[in-house]
């Protein structure tokens, strides 16, 4: 499929549109400007991401963000320091859009460029695919390989890397659609933010009045990075690259990530969900 170079990508399943991918999205500097998929909707047409949403601006629907690579903001907004706080730092960086090694309606493989002070940092192959799984719900499969072409090692942090106890927030995120009340979240053995939030599972489930989003990662990788939950103050959900210690990828070594997400309307139960993610998962 022909694909001008800043046109949305629409996903569809079952011929229902379902998702648009910005490649280019207009924002300020300090947003650490990044492709993200918004919006991205149920199959009865309910949206759950948001977009620069006025409580945290810098978070953009679906994608990849992470606050420091080598002391670079890829998150947006202010960078946490040590014994500082938030500050705001002209340290923002820039993930661009190179172009699609395959793009269809059903998902792409795109390549883009993670560009700080003039200088690309990291490249990332990020391979999207949207599938059917019922008729109220679908998945989006959503692969991140960061590839370090530099000749020395570069380092992934966070917040909680640089001081701040329980904020391990960095690399795939999904900021979702806020409402008057704050949505559920679950995994298989335990429920509600304090609960999930910095731990391990299989999947983790979260939902709001008519909708539910079932993450889950994919990997062995990926199942050991911690997740990192908000309900209370804005309902989102990432898989947390660094979160003990700083994530080191060698020259020429590559990091790779891969988190599985049902979306589906109406609110799943813990059977629901775990049945959901297994055919997902399997797919």
């Amino acid at each position: 499929m022909a694909q001008a170079p800043d046109a949305p990508v629409v996903l569809r399943v079952a011929g229902r549109p379902v998702g648009r991918y910005l490649t280019r999205p207009e924002l300020p500097a300090r947003l650490s400007p990044r492709p993200c998929l918004h919006p991205v909707t149920t199959l009865a047409g309910t949206v759950v991401t948001e977009l620069s949403p006025a409580d945290h601006t810098h978070h953009l629907g679906v994608g990849v963000a992470v606050p420091d690579v080598e002391g670079h903001n890829f998150w947006g907004g202010r960078t946490y320091v040590r014994d500082q706080g938030p500050t705001e730092l002209d340290n923002h960086g820039t993930q661009r859009h190179v172009g699609f090694q395959l793009c269809d309606t059903d998902g792409f493989v795109e390549e883009l460029r993670w560009v700080a002070a003039g200088t690309e940092l990291l490249r990332e192959r990020r391979t999207v695919a949207a599938t059917g799984l019922t008729d109220t719900a679908w998945a989006l499969d959503f692969t991140f390989s960061l590839t370090n072409g530099t000749p020395d090692p570069v380092t992934i942090g966070s917040p909680a890397t640089n001081g701040r106890p329980g904020a391990a927030y960095g690399g795939f995120f999904w900021r979702a659609r806020k409402e008057d009340r704050a949505p559920d979240v679950f995994t298989a053995d335990t429920e509600g933010e304090a609960g999930v939030h910095g731990g391990r599972a299989d999947w983790l489930a979260l939902t709001g009045t008519d909708w539910s989003l079932v993450f889950a990662g994919v990997t062995d990788a990926t199942r050991q990075d911690p997740w990192f939950v908000r309900t209370g103050e804005y309902p989102g959900v990432g898989s947390s690259l660094a979160c003990a210690e700083r994530l080191a990828i060698a020259p020429g070594d590559t990091a790779v990530r891969r988190v599985v997400t049902v979306v589906a309307d109406g609110r799943l139960g813990r059977d629901e969900a775990a049945t959901l993610v297994r055919k997902a998962v399997s797919q």
